[in-house]
């Protein structure tokens, strides 16, 4: 079979940081996420994103420390392998398809609401959302399709434009002075420790969604023990920042004591209000289109993302083998991209059959296990760098070996422990639907252990080769798409 697209060596630093931020998707982040955000956590919202930032940060040193140590392209659960072992291994592989699946398919209502929103705003229109989110579903199937090249081409060219939107925003309130002059409230001690601030670190972690992304392309990258690292560093403090920056900026378009009725009124407005009045309606014109495509470049990432642990997992024998079909021309998991698409397809239309509303319930409801999951798939690769170093012989120092992954896991656990206590602030659910919702986590966690004894007593050969090292030989010749896509 020919060789992948993104060959072993094609990508740089800034390469991979890209494809991070292109993940995250900055203005789904902010104008379709941050409004709520903002009502429940108060002025101090901007803090939860540092706090999400600085947390993953301190992760990102002892995990990138392991990758050095690590030659295989894999991403949390190969870590966690090395770490924790493989039958927390194969949890964690579970978990993260639960992760990123959660994370895509809810935000397939946002594509619907957003676009309707879009429609309505511009030219007067009521488009119904499901037909949207369908004509969605359909648009990224095709990009994921056509290869992670395509996809990476048109990740750019809409990661540019929303960024560029919001820094455009950013510097008109910065040049009008906001609405009562520039305040510093925001990160004051008694608009940070508020009880909505759980609800803040929720909608915080979900915008790093893409973090995992630059282990994913190691054999791609050039010296990846150089290019990793400082590509994780670059995605996530530019992330954290940007991410709190935007918000405090809004906040001062309305003032400390104003933004909060304005979200209230009217959540989904927010940015595009604070847009038109220090830009222009015409800014506030392009911002609807952007936040349409910038949802669907935040889609084609995260189906790319699973696409290529399905690919993964069912070269393991974890998954079945025709889920590890790559397309002769366009060199893609384009059976499980086929596999993805049906599964986001049945959960939309089911939410669209039981009347749920596309933001309220299916955003923010089938996120929420999905955010949850790949919060705790952070926390056992925080684990598996401290154990990893307790294992094997190494010259790393303390700091990053014991202090980073131990504090790291600290944070992150007392993170899953506020947003899981606190998930009705988030999802405005029943007590039943949070129990379920937070509850699929250590389900798909335990399922995934008895998968793993299950494949140790009845197929051995496939247990013992889980998340193997390849092969050292730098010379090996170069492998197929198959293998050299495996997280």
């Amino acid at each position: 079979m020919s060789a992948p697209t993104l060959r072993k060596g094609t990508l740089g630093t800034a390469d991979i940081a890209f494809f991070v931020i292109s993940a995250a998707a900055p203005l789904t982040v902010m104008a379709g996420v941050a409004p709520i955000a903002l009502l429940l956590g108060g002025i101090g919202a901007p803090v939860g994103y540092l706090v999400a930032g600085v947390t993953l940060a301190i992760f990102a040193v002892g995990f990138t420390t392991m990758s050095r140590h690590v030659r295989s392209a894999g991403a949390f659960y190969a870590y966690i392998t090395r770490g924790l072992g493989k039958p927390l291994g194969i949890a964690a592989a579970l978990i993260a398809m639960l992760g990123y699946n959660g994370m895509e398919i809810g935000v397939y209502g946002l594509l619907g609401s957003a676009t309707a929103d879009t429609a309505h705003a511009l030219w007067g229109l009521d488009v119904p959302w499901l037909p949207v989110s369908l004509l969605g579903l359909v648009l990224i199937w095709y990009g994921g399709f056509r290869s992670i090249d395509f996809g990476a081409k048109v990740l750019g060219v809409l990661l540019l434009a929303e960024t560029g939107i919001l820094v455009l925003l950013a510097g008109g309130v910065l040049l009008d002075g906001g609405a009562s002059g520039l305040s510093l409230a925001s990160f004051s001690a008694g608009n940070v420790f508020v009880p909505g601030m759980a609800a803040v670190l929720a909608c915080a972690f979900a915008a790093f969604t893409g973090f995992e992304s630059t282990v994913i392309y190691r054999r791609e990258a050039r010296h990846p023990e150089r290019t990793v690292p400082r590509a994780t560093y670059i995605a996530v403090a530019f992330l954290g920042l940007f991410y709190a920056f935007i918000v405090w900026t809004v906040i001062q378009a309305f003032g400390d004591d104003k933004v909060i009725q304005a979200a209230a009124h009217n959540p989904g407005g927010l940015f595009f209000s604070a847009i038109t009045t220090y830009v222009g309606p015409w800014a506030a014109d392009l911002m609807h289109i952007l936040i349409v495509t910038s949802v669907l470049a935040s889609l084609l990432a995260f189906h790319n993302a699973i696409n290529r642990y399905g690919l993964a997992l069912a070269e393991e024998g974890v998954l079945p083998p025709l889920l590890g079909r790559v397309h002769p021309r366009h060199r893609s998991p384009y059976v499980a991209g086929a596999a993805q698409t049906v599964l986001g397809a049945l959960v939309v239309i089911g939410f669209a059959a039981a009347g749920a509303d596309p933001y309220a319930q299916l955003l923010l409801w089938v996120n929420t296990p999905g955010m949850i999951g790949l919060m705790v798939l952070q926390l056992l690769a925080a684990l598996a760098v401290f154990l990893f170093f307790r294992r094997v012989p190494h010259q790393e120092g303390v700091l990053r070996t014991v202090v980073a992954p131990l504090v790291a896991a600290v944070l992150l656990t007392g993170a899953i422990g506020l947003v899981s206590y606190n998930v009705d602030l988030f999802t405005g659910a029943s007590t039943g639907v949070n129990v379920l919702l937070v509850a699929l986590v250590p389900g798909v966690f335990l399922l995934g252990l008895l998968l793993a004894r299950r494949l140790r007593r009845l197929r051995p050969e496939v247990y013992a080769a889980f998340a193997a090292e390849p092969p050292e030989d730098p010379a090996e010749p170069s492998k197929p798409l198959s293998a050299s896509v495996t997280l």
